[in-house]
């Protein structure tokens, strides 16, 4: 026991923050070219593909075994909701809590797409969350292009800028026509003009009935930080095969304005 003349000197050691293999921001596309079966699949691919053993045996091989999830839905510039808050997945119980809470929410759309307005509202949901992540992911899923906000591809490189990658999940199973804003080749565009950081890629579902596979394999790529073994079309390091601002001169085309 200390002498009464003694001073006690108290150390405070600051709490670090919690440590996870990934911070991954599910950005999910609900804009009225999205035909509510669609937006229905879409959100039960995300779901079940949390839940599924690949996707917890990928994690469970990770340096902590944890990762980071926040799950939004967007249209326009103005219009993100957040659907989960952050939340972290260690195993069966919170990936069943958060698959649980994806299916809970009420279906919504809205007007517009502006994947630039998706990435901005994305970027600062890293520093907000109480994690520390080895790796920062967008997966942005999508039907079309941006046609509204700023130019997408300026926003991309603000956030590669930050270190955050970002890959693309675009939505081929309508046929473009004139009538819509649907365009040819969307893999082409997301990968030229949207996705981009160490290991991004894109995964295109062009197959309904494959649109719940996609996205649980997408998911367990990026949990384990890899890329497809075959990936068809390299990122375009030049000119883009698509311009990035289609979705912009169309519906200028269309509407005027």
């Amino acid at each position: 026991m200390p002498s009464s003349g003694a001073r006690q000197v108290l150390t405070i050691i600051p709490r670090a923050a919690a440590s996870v293999d990934l911070e991954l921001v599910i950005a999910v596309d609900v804009s009225y070219s999205m035909d509510l079966d669609e937006l229905a699949v879409q959100r039960e691919g995300y779901a079940q593909a949390i839940v599924s053993k690949e996707f917890l045996q990928t994690m469970k091989n990770g340096p902590t075994s944890k990762v980071a999830v926040t799950y939004f839905e967007w249209s326009a510039s103005s219009d993100q909701r957040i659907i989960i808050p952050w939340r972290v997945i260690d195993g069966p119980e919170s990936a069943d809590a958060v698959a649980d809470e994806i299916m809970k929410a009420p279906v919504r759309r809205g007007s517009r797409t502006s994947i630039s307005g998706a990435i901005a509202f994305a970027m600062p949901l890293f520093d907000e969350n109480p994690y520390h992540g080895l790796r920062w992911v967008i997966d942005i899923s999508g039907d079309g292009p941006n046609n509204n906000g700023e130019p997408v591809a300026g926003v991309r490189e603000s956030a590669l800028a930050k270190g955050i990658t970002i890959n693309g999940l675009p939505i081929m199973v309508k046929e473009p026509s004139q009538s819509s804003m649907d365009i040819e080749n969307l893999d082409w565009y997301y990968e030229d003009c949207v996705i981009g950081g160490p290991g991004s890629f894109v995964v295109s579902i062009k197959d309904r009935d494959k649109f719940k596979e996609a996205i649980r394999a997408k998911l367990v790529l990026e949990v384990a930080g890899r890329t497809p073994e075959h990936r068809l079309v390299p990122v375009a390091e030049k000119e883009p095969r698509v311009p990035c601002n289609i979705g912009e001169k169309m519906w200028q085309e269309r509407w005027g304005r």
